[in-house]
């Protein structure tokens, strides 16, 4: 039963000449610098406004590849499945894996499959590893961060949270909340085309954009300062938040990225990020500076000054 599993619904959509051989190990070649990453996929619900567990699993991995400056390229999936899982719901899983590897132009090449007993998970866990080139040159870091640089971001925040959220508490709004969930290498690689001084790339997903750029002042040993009016937030994420006492800087991103550049370069990367779907609501948010090192601060639009801390807890469980 196993077999004709992975023969018919994971080869019969994901197939290709390496996974097809269905070794225990994929080989190939690769000239350069490798990036290496793996991740784990609990969310609940599977199935999302804007995605399910597949196309989250296909992202996730490909934009923490994309964050280091690689270009993705191989892909691992390996599923732990409930007994009992219908099969029709993880065909449509492994259709969103197809889709999303083919949108990001990468390939499953290796996996591995297990049935659980009833009541040992929760539907279907997804756990993901991706490997991509970097360039000789590219050094993107989170420590890289400089006085002066300009903070950027490439769209609103909050989407993927409050679309989960939404599901699991059954709201409904005039205008629906679909998470952000997207493949962000085509991005990247068109940012770092631009220019070569990009210091710092992050996708704000756990924790939100005020864990991504605490994360920047304390392993770059600088400060953070915001602008709260320069935050690109749907009004209905926010409403929802203020309903439901959600601060936005901290609910979750699957399709967003924050970029901290030389600023003598920020508004050519801004306009490039702006050219490219995934990035027509960029801003310039703010900038690193000397002042409170290792802190992010943000001027509200009040004119008064808020510190962002690190979250404390987990706000919104499985998220991802």
């Amino acid at each position: 039963m196993s077999h004709d599993l992975i023969k018919n619904t994971l080869l019969g959509r994901l197939g290709n000449p390496m996974l097809n051989r269905l070794d225990d190990s994929a080989v190939f070649d690769i000239n350069g610098r490798l990036a290496f990453t793996t991740d784990s996929y609990v969310v609940s619900p599977l199935f999302f406004p804007g995605g399910d567990i597949g196309k989250l699993a296909v992202c996730g991995t490909v934009n923490d590849l994309s964050m280091a400056g690689a270009e993705p390229l191989y892909l691992s999936l390996s599923l732990i499945i409930e007994e009992g899982f219908s099969l029709d719901q993880l065909e449509r899983v492994i259709r969103s894996v197809q889709e999303a590897a083919a949108e990001a132009g990468v390939t499953v090449v290796t996996g591995d499959t297990k049935v659980v007993n009833r009541g040992a998970a929760d539907s279907l866990f997804i756990n993901t590893a991706g490997v991509g080139i970097v360039p000789a040159d590219l050094d993107v870091s989170s420590s890289g961060a400089r006085i002066g640089d300009k903070v950027i971001l490439s769209g609103p925040i909050g989407d993927h949270g409050i679309a989960l959220i939404s599901q699991r508490e059954r709201l409904t709004f005039e205008s629906p909340v679909e998470s952000d969930c997207a493949p962000l290498n085509t991005l990247v690689k068109e940012v770092l085309q631009t220019t070569p001084h990009i210091h710092c790339l992050r996708d704000p997903t756990r924790g939100g954009l005020a864990s991504t750029l605490n994360e920047f002042a304390e392993s770059s040993g600088v400060g953070v300062r915001i602008k709260e009016d320069k935050l690109p937030i749907k009004k209905t994420v926010l409403a929802t938040c203020e309903l439901m006492g959600f601060d936005p800087l901290y609910i979750a991103n699957e399709g967003k990225l924050v970029a901290v550049v030389d600023s003598r370069d920020a508004e050519a990367v801004l306009q490039k990020i702006r050219e490219n779907p995934y990035g027509r609501e960029a801003e310039i948010i703010g900038e690193i500076v000397e002042d409170h090192s290792g802190r992010v601060i943000m001027e509200t639009r009040l004119g008064t000054s808020r510190i962002i801390d690190l979250l404390s807890g987990e706000l919104l469980p499985r998220i991802c």
